[in-house]
């Protein structure tokens, strides 16, 4: 079910996501690997990097309203091992090399 649902999200992806992909696909960003709509365990992420085992989600406006939902998937991440950031939509397309900067900072730490 979770990578049919992967599958799925890679198919639509919002502006915010596809601008991010763009900047961290064929690893631009530091010579780092990531993938696109990665199930893990029952989430699927935006974006994940395997190697630092580092999770990045793009938060469009109706994650205002799950808040609990997005800090429970969160918390079950971490609990995992994996570190996450979260970035609002309008951070990624208004502010793409301030986001790519603590993704580099987040990945080399």
């Amino acid at each position: 079910m979770t990578k049919a649902r992967a599958r799925e999200l890679r198919k639509e992806p919002t502006d915010a996501g596809r601008l991010l992909w763009s900047h961290l696909r064929r690893r631009q960003l530091a010579g780092y690997r990531f993938r696109r709509q990665h199930p893990i365990g029952p989430y699927v992420v935006d974006l994940f990097c395997f190697e630092r085992s580092l999770a990045i989600e793009v938060d469009g406006g109706h994650h205002g309203e799950r808040i609990v939902q997005d800090a429970d998937r969160t918390g079950w991440l971490e609990a995992q091992g994996y570190r996450v950031l979260r970035f609002w939509n309008s951070q990624v397309l208004g502010e793409i090399e301030a986001v790519k900067q603590v993704i580099l900072e987040a990945l080399e730490s």
